[in-house]
């Protein structure tokens, strides 16, 4: 069975931010980058 969660946009927004953010942690960042990993970027896949 496939994941279909998907991150909402305000989520991906934060997470954005926190990426580009230099005070944030090394955590911080892995939460983030692994948040909009699982956002629709509008791309199709194969």
């Amino acid at each position: 069975m496939a994941n279909t969660k998907q991150t909402s946009k305000s989520v991906a927004s934060k997470a954005s931010k926190i990426l580009r953010s230099n005070s944030s942690s090394k955590t911080s960042k892995s939460v983030a980058g692994s948040a909009l990993s699982q956002t629709r970027t509008g791309r199709k896949t194969k």
